[in-house]
C-alpha cells in the first residue's frame, strides 16, 4: 500500500491535513513532516509501540537513539527529568531552531526513545507545518529523518518516498527544507556543553552565548550507549563509495582531478561533489559533477548537500570524490556529514 501524500503549505499549512496527519499519529501511525532541518520520520513519543515503528519501517537499530519534537519549551518538563538554567538560556536564543539539547530523561519517555540511555534529545523545529502537527497530535512526536537508516537525509517529499514508500502511512510534503542539513545537538550533561553533532546551529554561535564549547572527537559503535543520532561512524550514506579531500582549495583541486583521471582510466564511474566554479578545472576528464553553492557563506551549501549527493547516486556514479568546506559555520556541519558519509575514509592535502 502506497503512502499517503497531503501537499501542505510550508507557511500556513492547511488545518485539515494537519488533522488528519495527527490522527493518525494518535492511532499509533507514521508520519513524515517537513521540520526547518530534514524531514522527519514521527510517531507519538509516549508510545513504545509507535516508536518501534519508525525502527521498523526505517531498518534502524534500536541502539541509534531518537530526537523528541516540542511545540514550545513549556513542555520540557514533560520529557526531561530537570531543565537547567542553561538549557532555559539555550532556548531563549535558538528556539525554536536547530538545536538539540541533550538533558535527563524524564520517567514519561520510553527508553525505546533514547536507546535505553539515560538522557534525551529534545528541540522545538522552526517550521510551521511541524509546530502544527505537534500542536494537533497533542503530544511530544519523537522524530529521526524520514529515510532508510544510513542513507542520505531527505530535504524534498521525493526524497521520503524514495526510501520509505508503501512503509509509512502519511507523508506531508511541505517543499524543500531551508537548512538542509540536521540540527546541532548539544550535550548538556557533559563537564562542558558538547557538541554531539554539528548542525544547523553553529558552534561560533553556540559559543557567543556559552562561552567555551567543546565538540566530541569520539565516534560511537553499536557497543556504547549512543546519546545522540548521527553518532556512527557512518551515517547520511549515497550507495556509492565516497571519500572526502580536505585542505584548502589550491591543494585539494589538483589531487580531486588526479584521483578521478586514475579512476576513470580504470574504469570507475566517477561522481565530484564540488563547491560552484570548481567545475572548469574538470572539464576534460569524464566525470559527472554536482556543484554547490558557497557565495556569501554556507547556507547554499547545507541546503543542496543532500539533493546533490541524491543526483550522483541517480546518475549510477561508482564512487564520488568530494571536496571539504571547511570547518567555519555551517561548514563543520558539512563536514561531518560528508565524513559520515565516507566512513572515516578521508585523505588530507598538504600544500606543496
Amino acid at each position: 500500500m502506497k503512502t499517503l501524500v497531503l501537499p501542505v503549505d510550508p507557511t500556513t499549512p492547511d488545518p485539515v491535513a494537519i488533522r488528519q496527519a495527527a490522527e493518525v499519529l494518535q492511532h499509533g501511525g507514521l508520519v513524515a513532516f517537513p521540520t526547518e532541518t530534514v524531514y522527519g520520520l514521527g510517531a507519538n513519543a509516549l508510545d513504545a509501540e509507535a516508536v518501534q515503528r519508525i525502527f521498523a519501517a526505517k531498518g534502524r537499530p534500536a541502539y541509534d537513539p531518537l530526537i523528541v519534537h516540542l511545540a514550545g519549551p513549556e513542555a520540557l518538563p514533560d520529557v526531561v527529568a530537570e531543565v537547567p538554567p542553561l538549557a532555559e538560556a539555550l532556548a531563549t536564543h535558538f528556539w525554536p531552531g536547530p538545536l538539540t539539547l541533550v538533558l535527563p530523561r524524564g520517567l514519561h519517555i520510553p527508553l525505546a526513545v533514547t536507546a535505553g540511555g539515560p538522557t534525551v534529545a529534545v528541540r522545538i523545529p522552526a517550521h510551521p507545518v511541524a509546530l502544527a502537527l505537534i500542536r494537533a497530535a497533542g503530544f511530544p512526536i519523537a522524530a529521526p529523518s524520514a529515510n532508510r537508516f544510513g542513507h542520505l537525509s531527505p530535504t524534498q517529499a521525493v526524497h521520503v518516498l524514495d526510501d520509505l514508500d508503501g512503509r509509512i502511512d502519511l507523508l506531508l510534503d511541505g517543499g524543500p527544507t531551508p537548512v538542509g542539513v540536521e540540527s546541532t545537538v548539544l550535550s548538556l550533561v557533559t563537564p562542558a556543553p558538547t557538541i554531539l553533532r554539528p548542525g544547523g546551529v553553529s558552534r561560533e554561535a553556540l559559543a557567543a552565548v556559552l562561552g567555551q564549547v567543546d565538540v566530541t572527537g569520539r565516534v560511537f559503535t553499536a557497543e556504547d550507549i549512543v546519546p545522540s543520532p548521527g553518532a556512527l561512524k557512518q551515517h547520511y550514506a549515497p550507495r556509492a563509495r565516497l571519500t572526502l579531500y580536505q585542505g584548502t582549495p589550491q591543494a585539494v583541486l589538483p589531487a580531486l582531478h588526479a584521483a578521478a583521471a586514475q579512476l576513470a582510466t580504470a574504469g570507475q564511474r566517477v561522481g565530484l561533489l564540488l563547491a560552484e566554479g570548481d567545475a572548469v578545472a574538470f572539464a576534460d576528464l569524464p566525470v559527472i559533477v554536482q556543484s554547490i553553492e558557497i557565495a556569501g557563506g554556507l547556507e547554499g551549501a547545507a541546503r543542496q548537500l543532500f539533493t546533490a549527493l541524491r543526483a550522483l547516486d541517480r546518475a549510477g556514479v561508482t564512487t564520488i570524490l568530494a571536496r571539504d568546506f571547511g570547518a567555519r559555520g555551517l561548514g563543520l556541519a558539512i563536514r561531518d556529514r560528508l565524513t559520515r558519509a565516507a566512513a572515516g575514509n578521508v585523505v588530507k592535502v598538504e600544500n606543496a
